[in-house]
Parts: structure tokens; C-alpha cells; sequence
């Protein structure tokens, strides 16, 4: 008798752990983001966690000032180069079906580009900034499809494919518009009538649809003033994407649990996690970037710094490429003028987070606030 009350008695605790354990977290997240946000003049903030099976959200302050209209976690927020890890995927994907042979060279899906020394570059040396040292933005004269073609014809080669990573725009957003044009589709269409759709996210958008302007996040910028991305050159490519916490943790959480995706949609994600370049302690892949876990934060810290966005690094190319990695910690950063946005995952420890905001803050203070919540749930 003893025995059965004891096992009922463990079987009643076993049954109330999700609970304590969801509001530790709680308490665990409020104290960090909280203090950040008065620290940053952050408005509103979404947060989600996917850890032990579960999902979990965190909703703080407003998505608009004005309207004081609370964040919650099917607030619509803009993501910026977080973006770019989906147009990864989408590439990845026509990979994985045969329609795009990432080493072939830019110039074999855009014709337009075979006299120019960027159109020598592989598919695959672009998707990882590293088919010519480009610049992180387009000049800002360049505005439209001619514009942008004209300037890509006329770049002079700056560093021999393969040898130099230098955070691009240009560079990322070519590799998308090729990996459209081997489909002789829209890369809109791929997106959001193909892409989107078949990873089950039902409320992530390039462009935010009529039904869904009241669940759209105002951003605001560094002097507090109301503001939204703004398009150019391959921007659906680069830095697009608009989506909530709910969406965006879906994602994450098939980037560490994919087997529910259909087998092209698997290999895709493989792709898009194995290595191709070495940075120093960074391995560059398609959209994510990588290091070993486990990981010091100050290894987080310089990886995701000023100086690997705006300055070049010498890279080694890995050959073969390293195959996707579980026990490492995958991340992305994103920003536009008005938004911060920040994704992170250890497939082996099976953990996710998303921070979403709607001011653009230092990528430091959301790496800091995402290892510290993903470190507290390994205490």
C-alpha cells in the first residue's frame, strides 16, 4: 500500500512538473528581457522558447505606442536578414529537387552576367557571401531590376572567389534571384505560394496582407520615430520577411525536429545546416552560422559583432562541406531601421529561441539575452 501511494504520489509530481517548471521560465525570462528592453527604449518584444517537447511564449509591452496595442505572440514583426536564412532554404530546397546545381556558376542561370567577373562565382560561393568580397548594400542610386543587373555586370573582382567572407546583401540577394531563375519563377511565388506553405507557416509574409495590417508591429527608429522597411535591390531576397513568434518558432523548432517535413524539405534543412566555409570559430552554411557547442558567450559575442558584418574575413573553403552538425549552436541576426530580430537552436539539445522586437537593437544584447535564457534551462 505504501508502495502505490508513493507511486501516485510521483506520478501526481511527474504531472504537475510542466507547470513549476513553465513559470521558473517565466520568472527566468522577465528578468532578462524586461530589464533589457528599459535598457534599449525597446517598445514591445515577443519571445518563444521551444524546449523539452514544448513550446512557450513571452509577450511584453506594445506593438504600437500609439494605439497602445499589446505584443502578443501573433504580433507581425520584420525580421530583416533573418530573412535570408529562409531564402536559403528555399535555394536548398531546389537543390534537393534537382533544379539548381549550387556549384554551377551564377552565370549559368543569368546569362546577363557571363562577361562579368561576379558571374564566375558559384551559386554556392554567393549563398555564403563569398563569391567576391561585395559590399554590405547596394549604392543607393541602384533602385531597380536594370539598375541592379547593370551595377553587377560592372563590379570590378575585389578578392579570388572563396577566399574572403564579406557580409553582402548583393551577394545573398543574387544567390535568391538565381535560385529563382533555375526555376523560371517569381522568387515572390517560390516563397509564398511554395516555401511558406509547405513548412506549415500560415502567418509569415513578404509582403503583409490586408486581413493581417492590424497584427503588423510598428517599428521605431533610433530617435523613436515611427518606421517601416523600406524596398530595394532584392529585397524580398536579402531581408523581407514579416512574421510572428508562433510562425517563427515553428521554424526554428523544425530546424532541430524536421522529420514531420517531407524528404525533400529534410534534405533542405541539411543543407542549409552544413558547413562551407571556415571563419575563425564561426562555419559559415546557407543562411545559418555555426560553432561548436557547447559555446562561450564571448565566442557569440565577436561572432555576431560589427566587424563580421561590415569588415572581410579570410575564409577557408571546407571540401568536402561539413555535414550538418547537431551538437552546435545555429544562430541568425536581423535587423531593418525599425526591428531586431534574433534565432538561435542546438539540435542536440533539441532548444530554440526567438527575440523579436520592434526597435533595432545591438546584436550583442540579443545574443547575451538568448544564451542566457537557453543557458538557464540546462541548469
Amino acid at each position: 500500500m505504501i508502495r502505490t501511494h508513493r507511486a501516485l504520489l510521483t506520478a501526481a509530481l511527474a504531472f504537475v512538473a510542466p507547470p513549476l517548471l513553465a513559470d521558473d521560465l517565466q520568472s527566468q525570462v522577465d528578468g532578462i528581457i524586461q530589464p533589457l528592453m528599459r535598457e534599449q527604449g525597446i517598445a514591445g518584444m515577443a519571445v518563444a522558447v521551444y524546449a523539452n517537447g514544448q513550446s512557450h511564449y513571452f509577450s511584453y509591452g506594445w506593438a504600437n505606442k500609439h494605439d497602445q496595442q499589446p505584443v502578443t505572440r501573433d504580433t507581425l514583426f520584420e525580421i530583416g536578414s533573418l530573412s535570408k536564412t529562409f531564402t536559403a532554404t528555399l535555394a536548398a530546397l531546389a537543390s534537393a529537387e534537382g533544379k539548381l546545381d549550387l556549384n554551377a556558376p551564377a552565370s549559368h542561370y543569368q546569362p546577363a552576367l557571363a562577361k562579368a567577373p561576379i558571374g564566375s562565382a558559384s551559386v554556392l560561393e554567393l549563398g555564403a557571401y563569398s563569391g567576391d568580397c561585395l559590399p554590405l548594400q547596394f549604392p543607393d542610386e541602384v533602385q531597380t531590376p536594370e539598375q541592379t543587373l547593370a551595377w553587377l555586370q560592372n563590379w570590378k573582382r575585389v578578392a579570388e572567389h572563396g577566399t574572403q567572407r564579406c557580409y553582402s546583401n548583393p551577394s545573398l540577394g543574387l544567390f535568391g534571384d538565381l535560385a529563382a531563375r533555375s526555376q523560371q519563377r517569381p522568387f515572390a511565388e517560390l516563397m509564398t505560394q511554395g516555401l511558406l506553405p509547405r513548412l506549415g507557416l500560415k502567418h509569415t509574409y513578404l509582403e503583409v496582407p490586408a486581413k493581417e495590417r492590424g497584427l503588423y508591429a510598428q517599428g521605431y527608429d533610433a530617435a523613436d520615430k515611427p518606421v517601416r522597411v523600406n524596398p530595394g535591390p532584392y529585397a524580398d531576397e536579402a531581408y523581407g520577411i514579416k512574421t510572428s513568434a508562433s510562425d517563427l518558432l515553428r521554424y526554428v523548432q523544425l530546424q532541430v525536429q524536421p522529420a514531420e517535413l517531407d524528404p525533400a524539405l529534410r534534405k533542405a534543412i541539411a543543407i542549409t545546416q552544413s558547413g562551407y566555409f571556415q571563419v575563425g570559430a564561426m562555419t559559415q552554411g546557407l543562411g545559418w552560422e555555426r560553432y561548436p557547442y557547447p559555446v562561450t558567450l564571448d565566442t557569440l559575442l565577436a561572432g555576431n559583432g560589427a566587424k563580421m558584418i561590415r569588415e572581410p574575413q579570410a575564409t577557408r573553403a571546407l571540401n568536402p562541406s561539413a555535414p550538418a552538425e547537431p551538437a552546435a549552436w545555429y544562430n541568425k541576426t536581423g535587423a531593418t531601421g525599425g526591428f531586431g530580430a534574433y534565432a538561435a537552436f542546438v539540435p542536440a539539445k533539441q532548444m530554440g529561441i526567438v527575440l523579436l522586437a520592434n526597435r533595432n537593437y545591438p546584436n550583442e544584447e540579443r545574443v547575451r539575452a538568448a544564451q542566457r535564457i537557453l543557458s538557464s534551462l540546462e541548469q
